[in-house]
């Protein structure tokens, strides 16, 4: 999957993160959490997944957790990597 154009999914309230994913020549995660010194290799993991699956090697990902579960990170991962990608 090639990343065409910056795109977001997410929101910024309680339980829910904001994902940014913009084009890059690199692939390059940023990740903000309130949660980040327990969590962030958690997190990261959880993110990498959907790079992985779909084929994801150059992007820049930001990431602005707040307390997210696994299942909504790995959809508001994909969704903004497939708005990005223009499917």
């Amino acid at each position: 999957m090639q990343i065409r154009r910056k795109a977001t999914a997410g929101t910024s309230q309680s339980s829910d993160l904001m994902v940014v994913v913009e084009p890059s020549d690199t692939l390059s995660i940023e990740i903000e959490s309130t949660v980040k010194k327990q969590y962030e290799h958690l997190i990261r993991v959880r993110i990498q997944e959907p790079l992985a699956r779909l084929g994801v090697t150059a992007a820049r990902i930001r990431v602005n957790d707040r307390g997210a579960l696994d299942y909504a990170i790995d959809a508001r991962v994909e969704a903004a990597l497939r708005r990005a990608a223009e499917e």
